[in-house]
This record gives structure tokens, C-alpha cells and sequence, in this order.
């Protein structure tokens, strides 16, 4: 079998999943503080940040998070595009999971910029329009 019929899933799947992983930590750094914040949940802000000490580190620095984030979402994005018209492999079945697997990776790469656009309001926008 050639190489890129054996790899094509593991190739078509992976960057999208590092953008959600980077997106979920953009959203646990700014908008998880805010929306307690914002619930009156002080103390259990404070208790997070006692049990969690690096969300600080991570808010600390919130424009290098939120631009690493960006960039792999960006990544995965042109991943995306690029392999939009990859043929997928002849056998019915693989053809099927090639399919299935482009379907789950689209899904994947939406749900981490919407993730991202979530903690970028949060972090950034909500800051000065609540304020």
C-alpha cells in the first residue's frame, strides 16, 4: 500500500486536533477566569488558581498564547485546504473512513476557532466593552 493511502487519515486529522488543543487552552487562560469571575464565583476562581498555578503564567502571557494558538488553527486551516481534492483510496471501505475521517477533521477545525473566537472575546473584547 503507498504511503500516502496509509497516512492520508493520521496526516488530515492531526494539525486540526493540535489547533483545538491550543484553542482549549486559549479558553481555559482567559474566558474560564472571566466567566467566573463574571458568575460571582470569585472563590472558586481562587481556589482554581491555587490548585492550577501555571493559568497564571498562561494569562501573564495571553498574546503569545492566543497568537501560538492562532497560528496552528492558521496551520491547520491550510492543511485543510490543501488536501480538500486528495483522492482517497479505491477500496470501498477506506474510501469510506478517508471520508468520514475529512468530515471529523472539518468538524475539529471549526470547533477550535470557535473556541478560540470565544476566548479571544473574553480575553480581549469583553475586557474594555464590560469594563
Amino acid at each position: 500500500m503507498p504511503e500516502n493511502q496509509n497516512s492520508y487519515g493520521a496526516r488530515q486529522t492531526v494539525w486540526p486536533a493540535f489547533g483545538l488543543f491550543a484553542s482549549l487552552g486559549t479558553l481555559v487562560c482567559c474566558a474560564l477566569p472571566a466567566l467566573l469571575v463574571s458568575l460571582g464565583a470569585g472563590a472558586a476562581l481562587a481556589g482554581l488558581v491555587s490548585t492550577v498555578p501555571w493559568l497564571i503564567t498562561l494569562s501573564k502571557y495571553k498574546v503569545w498564547t492566543f497568537g501560538i494558538a492562532a497560528a496552528m488553527i492558521l496551520f491547520a486551516g491550510l492543511m485543510q485546504w490543501r488536501s480538500r481534492n486528495l483522492p482517497c483510496p479505491a477500496d470501498p471501505l477506506q474510501a469510506v473512513a478517508c471520508m468520514c475521517l475529512r468530515r471529523f477533521s472539518q468538524w475539529i477545525f471549526w470547533l477550535s476557532v470557535v473556541v478560540w473566537c470565544t476566548g479571544f472575546f473574553f480575553a480581549f473584547i469583553a475586557v474594555h466593552v464590560f469594563n
